[in-house]
C-alpha cells in the first residue's frame, strides 16, 4: 500500500501532478485511487468527467473521488458544532458568526484526510494519491490525536461522569447550554475518525509527500518552509516537483532575462533540497486537461521510473527534546570534523559540509531560540537550541 500526498501552494499545478501520477500509476497496473481533500476542488476540471464524493471509475484501474468534506464534518462534529452555537448564542454571539466560531479551521480537510484511512484500511487499492488543499497546515492538524489520547483516556470519562450529575443543579443555577450525552458521543466519534491517521500517513514504507512549486522566489520560499514543517513532524518528503519550467530551447529575445532568473531559481531549489529527488516539468504551450493529456504530462515527469515508489528518503532532520532544550538532528554521513560549519542568519540555519551548502527554513518553535551547540556525532549533526535566560 502507498499513499502519496501532493501539496503546494495555490495554482502552481499540484491537481495536474496528482492527475498525472494516478493515470501513470494505473498504467502500470496498480489499482489507484486519486482523491481531493481541497475544499475548492479542481479534479473533475484536469479529468473533464463530472466527479462525486463516491469513487468513480476515470480510467481502467482509476477511480477518482472528491471528498464532501462538509457531509464529513457533519457526521462527525455536527453535535458539537450545534453545542457551540448554543453557547454563542447564549453570550449574545449570533448567526452567522456562531456558526464560523463553531468549526476550527482546517476541520473540514482534516475529516477528508480521515477518509483516506478508511481506503487504507479497506484494502481496495494499491495506490492512494492525495490532491492536497493548497497548505500544508493541516498536517500539523495530525498530531492531535495524540493529544486528544490523553483526554479521551484521562478526562474524557470523568467529565462525562461529572457533567451527568451535575447538570441538574447546574441547569437550576444557569441557563448556559450545557453537554448532554449525544454531544459527548459526537466528541467520541471526533476521535475514533482520527484516530489511526498520523500512524498511516507517518509511516515513510506508506506515505510519502510530494511538493510541487514554480520557479518563482515566493513559491520556492513557501515550498521550504512546508518541507522543514512537514519534517518537523515526522512526514517524509520523496520529490521536490518544479513545474512551468521555460525550456531553454525558447529564443525568443524577449525571455532571456526570464532563463536567467529562472536559472537562479532552480538553482535555489538544487540547494534547498538536498537530498530530495527533484524533478521539472516544462511549460506546455496549451492547457493539460483530459486523459490523454494529463498521461503525457506522467509520462515527462516520471520517465521510466515508477511513480508509486519511493523516490527518495525525504527525510531532512528530526527533533529531539533534551531537558529544556532542542536538538534538531540532521544526517551528514562521511563528514569529518573542521568541515561543517553552522551559521543562523536570522530565520534560515544554514549548514556547510565541504564545499555543499544547506539552508533550512526554521520552523516557529525554534525560531524564538538560540544556536548554544553544534556537535557532529556518528554521521550525525546535533544542532541544540535553547531559550534566552
Amino acid at each position: 500500500m502507498r499513499v502519496i500526498l501532493v501539496t503546494g501552494k495555490g495554482g502552481v499545478g499540484k491537481t495536474t501532478v496528482s492527475a498525472a501520477t494516478a493515470i501513470r500509476s494505473a498504467d502500470l497496473g496498480y489499482r489507484t485511487l486519486v482523491t481531493s481533500t481541497d475544499p475548492a476542488h479542481s479534479l473533475e476540471d484536469a479529468f473533464q468527467v463530472p466527479l462525486g464524493d463516491a469513487p468513480m471509475t476515470v480510467v481502467e484501474g482509476l477511480d477518482a473521488q472528491q471528498i464532501d468534506s462538509q457531509q464529513r464534518l457533519e457526521e462527525s462534529w455536527g453535535a458539537v458544532r450545534d453545542h457551540l452555537t448554543e453557547i454563542f448564542d447564549w453570550s449574545g454571539m449570533k448567526g452567522v458568526e456562531a456558526e464560523e466560531l463553531s468549526v476550527f479551521p482546517g476541520m473540514d480537510e482534516l475529516f477528508s484526510l480521515a477518509s483516506i484511512r478508511d481506503h487504507v484500511r479497506s484494502e481496495k487499492y494499491d495506490v492512494i494519491i492525495v490532491d492536497c488543499a493548497p497548505t500544508a497546515e493541516t498536517l500539523r492538524l495530525l498530531s492531535l490525536p495524540e493529544v486528544m489520547s490523553w483526554y479521551m483516556e484521562k478526562m474524557f470519562p470523568l467529565s462525562r461522569r461529572v457533567m451527568k450529575v451535575a447538570r441538574p443543579v447546574l441547569s437550576k443555577m444557569s441557563t448556559m447550554p450545557l453537554a448532554d450525552d449525544k454531544v459527548f458521543e459526537s466528541v467520541a466519534i471526533f476521535y475514533e475518525r482520527l484516530d489511526g491517521i498520523r500512524e498511516i500517513l507517518a509511516d515513510p514504507k506508506i506515505t510519502s509527500a510530494r511538493l510541487v512549486m514554480n520557479p518563482e522566489k515566493m513559491v520556492i520560499s513557501e515550498a521550504r518552509r512546508t518541507f522543514t514543517y512537514l519534517g518537523l513532524f515526522g512526514y517524509a518528503v520523496d520529490s521536490a516537483i518544479v513545474n512551468r519550467v521555460l525550456p531553454e530551447t525558447i529564443t525568443d529575445p524577449y525571455f532571456k532575462r526570464w532563463l536567467e532568473i529562472q536559472q537562479e531559481h532552480l538553482e535555489e531549489v538544487e540547494e534547498g533540497f538536498v537530498g530530495v529527488d527533484i524533478r521539472k516539468l516544462r511549460l506546455f504551450d496549451e492547457e493539460m486537461v483530459g486523459v490523454d493529456r494529463l498521461r503525457l504530462v506522467g509520462d515527462e515527469l516520471y520517465g521510466d521510473a515508477d511513480p508509486t515508489g519511493q523516490l527518495s528518503d525525504g527525510r531532512p532532520f528530526r527533533v529531539e527534546d533534551a531537558d529544556d532544550a532542542v536538538v534538531l538532528v540532521m544526517a551528514v554521513p562521511f563528514a569529518q570534523r573542521g568541515e561543517v560549519d553552522v551559521m543562523r542568519h536570522e530565520d534560515e540555519l544554514i549548514v556547510t559540509v565541504g564545499t555543499y551548502r544547506r539552508s533550512l527554513v526554521l520552523p516557529d518553535s525554534l525560531r524564538r531560540r538560540e544556536v548554544v551547540r553544534a556537535q557532529l556525532v556518528e554521521g550525525e549533526l546535533r544542532v541544540t537550541f535553547a531559550l534566552e535566560d
